[in-house]
């Protein structure tokens, strides 16, 4: 099994502060703060509706910060966007299955790479994903809408990380997948955290797949922060049902 805990001096790679943010008029997310350091796994968990996806999509530039601050390597890209987000290291990878599906694995891969940063080595970048995962490279040449959940997941993931991102903001990449492929993609993202070159903010309700990676965790209920924890000390609970 693999297991976070990391402690890390590492700087912050994100800071979020009284975040407060929705669609509208309707506020969602109240008054969040949360950070993120490079080599870590931060798990932000929470129920159906709770505000975790709202969350990383006003992180990411996707919605308005209608409050407080969204900090990148401290600086503050809190009205900025997409763009912004994505040129400082940001990537975002969806709750459902993200990939071109009339296009084959290796050209979407490669669509991910138009995001890296200037002077990356795309054929360097393409063997490090396929070295992550060796069906991409096996399939090269089948086209992406046929692949499996589990494979379109592999898929999304190597296509963000072919930007090469600082900071990997996952929104339930366990969604319906089967148990070994989630812990194949887990256990693939605790190594990638590991080399302490890139933080992981990883939304979950798959609480003990995920802290069995997580060094850190932060529980959302009705779109407030209602626990700051460690992975270590949320395993001793004998029930999460009173945090959803």
């Amino acid at each position: 099994m693999l297991t976070g805990d990391r402690t890390t001096d590492a700087p912050r790679l994100l800071s979020v502060e009284g975040l407060r943010t929705g669609y509208g008029r309707k506020q969602v997310v109240h008054d969040v703060g949360l950070h993120v350091a490079a080599g870590e796994i931060v798990g932000l968990m929470g129920h159906n509706g709770a505000g975790k996806t709202t969350l990383i999509r006003a992180v990411h530039g996707l919605l308005p910060v209608q409050g407080g601050r969204v900090l990148v390597d401290g600086a503050d890209i809190s009205r900025g966007s997409v763009a912004d987000s994505i040129r400082l290291g940001l990537a975002l990878i969806p709750s459902e299955r993200f990939v071109f599906p009339d296009l084959n694995i290796r050209a979407n891969l490669l669509l991910g790479a138009v995001n890296a940063p200037r002077g990356t080595d795309r054929d360097a970048q393409l063997a490090f994903v396929e070295a992550l995962f060796p069906i991409l490279a096996d399939r090269a040449t089948q086209l992406a809408g046929s692949l499996s959940g589990g494979q379109q997941r592999m898929v999304s993931l190597g296509i963000a990380l072919m930007a090469k991102p600082r900071l990997l903001l996952l929104d339930e990449p366990s969604l319906g997948l089967a148990p070994s492929v989630v812990e194949q993609i887990f256990g693939t993202l605790r190594r990638l955290a590991d080399t302490g070159e890139m933080g992981i903010l990883l939304l979950e309700q798959n609480v003990k797949q995920s802290l069995t990676i997580c060094d850190r965790v932060y529980v959302m209920r009705s779109g407030s922060l209602i626990l700051d924890t460690t992975a270590a000390e949320m395993r001793t609970r004998d029930s999460y049902w009173d945090l959803f």
